[in-house]
């Protein structure tokens, strides 16, 4: 079984994603990984070569950012690394530049991937989420977050990115997927409230014009990490390579876990969620078989 990693990165350094934690997270069971390097204004793809000379393959990218509709920009980015990967992979491993797996689950996403190898009806393979905001001690517990994602694919040009980058379908369909018992861990949130505003004011860019960022984006210095609607303390223990970041962590951020700034509605629907492990009208950009 062969399989590639791949994912894009841009202004790595600038913006503080753990890209070369990601990328090592999914090299143990990756006989390559692509990366797309958008030219940075950065180290960047200095950052990127020196992490293993031997299974990492660069290509160089310009995104356009003229595509401000819905991130669209970042599924083109992720397309162009997706079509540099092997033409004989089985597998194609995606990881954003700000997700790593927890090292217990590579055993898990290996023998998914080797027990769904030869059944072409099984296109893509389905990981959970876990996804932590303010610091690394808390996670986001409600129904905003998505709880699962398609973060494996087979080697088909058919198959593209779908919408912002955060999930894939094949000819405009869902994509059908088997889950493997593994989680990824989303490091998007957690980032020094300086730079988490800096990386707002960029980020949004790609997704809305310019009235809409004047009214929708405070000119502010450091991100608010308080607006926000529930966490969860984090329990369990961050991945080997995210050890360093963790310790480093060089700001404060607490949250009372029992606050719950939900509307009655948003109530009624967590409440049936929490006993019955339903959520009402979840999104699910796949097709689980």
């Amino acid at each position: 079984m062969k399989v590639s990693g791949f994912t894009f990165i841009r202004n790595a350094v600038k913006f503080d994603y753990p890209v070369v934690e990601a990328i090592l997270s999914i090299l143990p069971v990756c006989d390559e990984v692509v990366v797309a390097v958008g030219k940075s204004d950065d180290g960047t793809r200095d950052l990127i070569t020196a992490i293993d000379p031997l299974k990492i393959k660069i290509i160089d990218t310009i995104w356009d950012d003229s595509l401000r509709d819905g991130g669209r920009v970042l599924a083109a980015e992720t397309d162009k690394a997706f079509d540099a990967v092997s033409p004989d992979s089985d597998w194609a491993f995606y990881v954003q530049g700000d997700e790593v797996v927890h090292e217990r689950y590579l055993p898990a996403i290996s023998e998914t991937m080797k027990k769904w190898k030869d059944d072409p009806s099984v296109e893509g393979i389905l990981l959970g989420c876990l996804n932590f905001y303010g610091s690394y001690d808390y996670i986001g517990d409600s129904r905003k977050w998505r709880r699962h994602e398609i973060r494996i694919v087979r080697k088909d040009s058919s198959i593209r990115s779908y919408g912002d980058a955060h999930s894939f379908r094949k000819k405009g369909q869902l994509l059908r997927v088997k889950p493997a018992d593994a989680v990824v861990y989303h490091y998007g949130w957690v980032k020094p409230p300086v730079i988490q505003q800096q990386k707002q004011q960029n980020f949004h860019k790609l997704w809305h014009d310019d009235n809409w960022m004047k009214k929708n984006i405070p000119e502010v210095d450091e991100f608010d990490y308080s607006l926000i609607d529930s966490l969860a303390l984090f329990k369990g223990s961050h991945p080997q390579v995210m050890q360093e970041r963790v310790r480093k962590q060089n700001w404060k951020f607490s949250f009372d876990p029992l606050k719950k700034n939900f509307s009655v509605k948003v109530r009624v629907l967590q409440f049936i969620e929490k006993y019955t492990g339903w959520r009402i009208g979840e999104y699910k950009n796949y097709h689980l078989i």
